[in-house]
């Protein structure tokens, strides 16, 4: 997971804002990202503009820390905005 994401306390949870050259790219990752939420049933919160998208992974409910599935869901994002290709 790279050193972008922030682990923050209250509550728990993974931050990351990814920033892109244009939305053409964005929307890419953006489509990639939820062929990734559906393959793994991780659903993010994110929000986006026109070249970058803040995305937050919740704790699961019940769940008082980050699970390793949440941290490879973390990782995968990272691998997707690294071989997008830029328009």
């Amino acid at each position: 997971m790279e050193d972008q994401w922030q682990e923050r306390v209250r509550p728990v949870r993974l931050e990351r804002r990814y920033e892109f050259a244009d939305y053409a790219t964005l929307r890419d990752f953006l489509d990639r990202a939820a062929e990734l939420s559906e393959r793994e049933g991780l659903y993010p919160d994110m929000g986006f503009g026109r070249d970058y998208v803040n995305i937050t992974i919740h704790l699961d409910e019940g769940a008082d820390a980050i699970a390793p599935a949440q941290r490879r869901f973390a990782e995968q994002l990272d691998y997707i905005s690294r071989v997008i290709p830029s328009n």
